[in-house]
């Protein structure tokens, strides 16, 4: 497979990074998109996107719909870039979509979107199966919360590019199939989960990257290999790092972001009587479409 993400393609992984690191945004206002109705795109604002996309697999638009509750705003927007094999599940509205904000069952409790506490790096869907990776995520804001609330973002391309710079032995033990393992447990329907072993990195059929990644300490078991281990570690010292290109910010309103399921977090917020965080999640088994590694930088 002639990947740039293969170890074993040196010249092919050259040309990607320095054409990825060529005018490679470092501040949050550069993939910021405005747009009129996110239901509605114009060809202008869907290239806009799309451009970001293709860039730094992600993009933030700023519509004027405000607080409308309306699903479709997600749904329609992410249709328009190829995203429409939704992950449903457990703890997902009838519909496919997540409306992540502060629910007081026990269920609901139980996970921290549902909750004001902060949420550490990762990607979504890191403990799903092989088979159900999620590779597409939206969330769209309809109320911020009265304080706090902001998500850093950051590329999981840029990782995986400052970590092979640093030592590609690195990306070889994130590459293992037990590099990382989410425990089995009883999930609350009652239906018992298996230990789900995968790597952190992996090469999908298109040449792209995909990535499974969690900042947790529960719940979660590395391999104890010494260089696995050195890999956690230097994956940790760089998101806890003032690095340029992560990116940090608080979607308001008629925000949302479209990404290829880059590693993010989310602060802890307070809401008041008035601003009661709602923002709708939805998680795609689809990339997005036009922005792959061979759409952008060929075979």
């Amino acid at each position: 497979m002639n990947s740039p993400f293969s170890l074993e393609n040196q010249e092919t992984y050259l040309r990607w990074r320095d054409l990825k690191l060529a005018d490679y945004p470092t501040s949050p206002a550069q993939i910021v998109v405005e747009v009129d109705d996110p239901r509605r795109l114009s060809d202008a604002e869907y290239q806009a996107i799309l451009e970001r996309c293709r860039k730094t697999n992600m993009a933030v638009y700023v519509g004027k719909t405000g607080a409308d509750p309306d699903k479709e705003i997600a749904r329609r927007l992410g249709a328009r870039f190829g995203l429409d094999r939704l992950d449903c599940n457990m703890l997902a509205d009838d519909d496919g979509l997540s409306s992540l904000t502060i629910q007081g069952d026990a269920a609901h409790n139980a996970y921290i979107p549902y909750t004001d506490r902060p949420i550490k790096w990762h990607t979504d869907g890191y403990y799903n199966t092989p088979e159900r990776q999620i590779r597409g995520l939206q969330l769209h804001c309809v109320q911020s919360a009265a304080s706090g609330g902001e998500n850093a973002l950051l590329d999981h391309e840029i990782a995986y590019l400052l970590m092979r710079e640093e030592n590609p032995e690195l990306i070889r033990a994130f590459m293992q199939p037990d590099a990382m393992t989410i425990p089995a447990r009883v999930e609350e329907d009652g239906v018992a989960r298996p230990d789900q072993s995968g790597p952190v990195f992996s090469i999908e059929a298109s040449g792209d990257l995909h990535m499974r990644y969690t900042a947790r300490t529960r719940s979660i078991a590395w391999k104890q290999d010494a260089i696995t281990l050195a890999a956690v570690a230097f994956l940790e010292k760089l998101l806890a790092s003032d690095l340029p290109y992560i990116y940090r910010a608080r979607l308001e309103p008629g925000m949302g972001l479209i990404c290829n399921n880059v590693l993010h977090d989310r602060a802890g917020f307070a809401d008041d009587a008035s601003h009661k965080r709602l923002l709708y999640r939805a998680r795609y088994f689809d990339r997005i479409g036009g922005a792959g590694v061979r759409d952008i930088y060929g075979e």
